[in-house]
C-alpha cells in the first residue's frame, strides 16, 4: 500500500498550485464582497489546459482518474469553495454525458466545456422535494422530435451566467411508474432564457458564485439532447454519485487544511500576556484535533478514489470521505475563527469567509444525516429508514 503521490501526480499538484498561488486571499475577498464571478481564475485554468481532466482524450480532455481529479480539487479547495464551484463542472464535465452520452453527444457537448466556452448549471433539486429526487415534479412531454418541459428547480449554481443545463425531469408520473426509480429522464441542453426565468437566492457565503431558483415554462428540448434512454435518468444520476462525493471530499479537505494553517500561523504570531497564544494548550489541542480529522478524511478520500479508479465498489468509502471531510472542514473553520478571537470576525483575516462556506460541507451535495442513514443500512445491515 503506497501513500505517496507518483511523480506525475506530484507534478499535477505543483502545476495547479502554481496557478492557485496567483490568486491570493485578497482576490477572493474582493470577489466575495462584490459578488463577482472569478472569471480570471477559471480562465487561467482554461489557458493552462487543465479543464476536462477526467474527460477522455479523444474529446480534448486529459483522460485522468478520480484520484488525479481529487488532487486537483484539494489544491483548489485551499482557496475556498467559491474557487471550487467556479470551475468544477468544466474540470470534470457533466458525468452522465461523459459516461452515457453517445459519441456524437460527447463530441458536441464536451469540447466547449473544456475550452471554457460553455458553463453549465445543474437542474436537479426542487423546492418541495429536497433529497427525495424520485418525487420531482418538473415534467417533460414528448411531441415529435422535441420535449416540452415545465417545472421548477432550486439551488442552481451559476444559473446567472450558464448557457447550458443538465436537467432531470419526469416523463412518467411517480404514481404511474412501474418502479419509483423509473420514469425520470435526463437532458443536457441549452439554457434558453426566453423559457427559463432565473431568480438569485441571497445566501450566507460563497457569494462569488451565484445560487438560484429557476422557473421553466414550455422549454423545448430536441431529442438529440436527451442523455441515454427515456425513463432511465435516475440510473444515470446515481452512477455519478460516488465520484461526486469523492471530489467534494477533496475540496472540503483542501479548505480545512488551508484555514487550519491560517489559525496555526496566527497562533504563533499573536502575543498575549507576553507569550504567543499558540503556546497555550487551550489553543494547541483543538488545532491538533482538527489536523488529525483532516488527515483521516484525506486518507479515506484517497482510498475511495483508488477503489473507484480500479473499478471496485466504493459507495461506503465515498460517502464516509465526504462526511469526514465536511465535519473536519467545519470544525477547522470554527476553530480558526475562535483562535483569532475578535479578529476572526473581521474580514481582513479571511477565516470568516471559510467559516461561512464550511457549512455547505454538512448539507451539500448530500446531508450528513442521509449519509448516516446510508452507512447504517449498507455497512451495518440496519433496516432502511427512508
Amino acid at each position: 500500500m503506497n501513500f505517496s503521490l507518483s511523480d506525475e501526480q506530484q507534478a499535477i499538484e505543483d502545476a495547479i498550485g502554481a496557478i492557485c498561488d496567483k490568486f491570493d486571499d485578497n482576490f477572493w475577498l474582493k470577489a466575495d464582497n462584490e459578488k463577482k464571478f472569478p472569471y480570471e481564475f477559471s480562465d487561467a485554468l482554461v489557458q493552462s489546459g487543465w479543464m476536462g481532466v477526467t474527460i477522455p482524450e479523444e474529446y480534448g480532455g486529459a483522460g485522468l482518474g478520480i484520484t488525479e481529479a481529487s488532487i486537483i480539487l484539494k489544491r483548489i479547495g485551499r482557496l475556498g469553495l467559491a474557487a471550487v464551484s467556479s470551475v468544477h463542472i468544466n474540470l470534470f464535465g457533466p458525468h452522465p454525458v461523459v459516461v452515457f452520452g453517445t459519441p456524437e453527444q460527447k463530441a458536441r457537448m464536451l469540447p466547449p466545456l473544456i475550452a471554457g466556452k460553455d458553463r453549465t448549471s445543474f437542474g436537479v433539486t426542487e423546492p418541495n422535494v429536497g433529497l427525495d429526487t424520485l418525487r420531482i415534479k418538473t415534467f417533460a412531454v414528448r411531441k415529435g422530435d422535441r420535449y416540452i418541459v415545465n417545472g421548477q428547480k432550486v439551488w442552481n449554481s451559476t444559473a446567472q451566467i450558464a448557457n447550458k443545463i443538465l436537467l432531470i425531469t419526469r416523463t412518467t408520473k411517480y404514481e404511474d411508474a412501474a418502479r419509483p426509480t423509473d420514469g425520470l429522464t435526463l437532458f443536457y441542453t441549452d439554457f434558453d432564457r426566453s423559457k427559463i426565468a432565473v431568480r438569485e437566492i441571497a445566501k450566507m457565503g460563497r457569494h462569488a458564485v451565484d445560487s438560484n431558483e429557476i422557473f421553466i415554462d414550455n422549454l423545448e428540448i430536441p431529442v438529440e439532447d436527451r442523455i441515454g434512454e427515456e425513463g432511465q435518468g435516475f440510473k444515470y444520476l446515481l452512477h455519478g454519485l460516488n465520484p461526486e462525493r469523492i471530489v467534494s471530499a477533496a475540496s472540503l479537505v483542501g479548505g480545512g487544511q488551508a484555514v487550519i494553517d491560517k489559525a496555526a500561523k496566527y497562533a504563533c504570531e499573536r502575543i498575549v500576556f507576553d507569550r504567543p497564544i499558540g503556546k497555550n494548550q487551550g489553543i494547541q489541542h483543538p488545532l491538533a484535533d482538527c489536523w488529525m480529522r483532516l488527515q483521516a478524511a484525506e486518507t479515506m478520500m484517497f482510498k475511495a478514489a483508488a477503489l473507484y479508479d480500479a473499478g471496485k465498489p466504493c459507495g461506503l468509502e465515498a460517502n464516509t470521505a465526504k462526511y469526514l471531510a465536511g465535519d473536519a472542514f467545519f470544525e477547522s473553520a470554527t476553530r480558526a475563527v475562535r483562535t483569532h478571537g475578535g479578529f476572526g470576525y473581521a474580514k481582513e483575516f479571511h477565516v470568516e469567509r471559510y467559516y461561512r462556506e464550511a457549512i455547505l460541507g454538512l448539507i451539500a451535495p448530500v446531508s450528513h444525516e442521509l449519509i448516516l442513514c446510508h452507512i447504517a443500512e449498507k455497512a451495518l445491515g440496519l433496516p432502511k429508514s427512508y
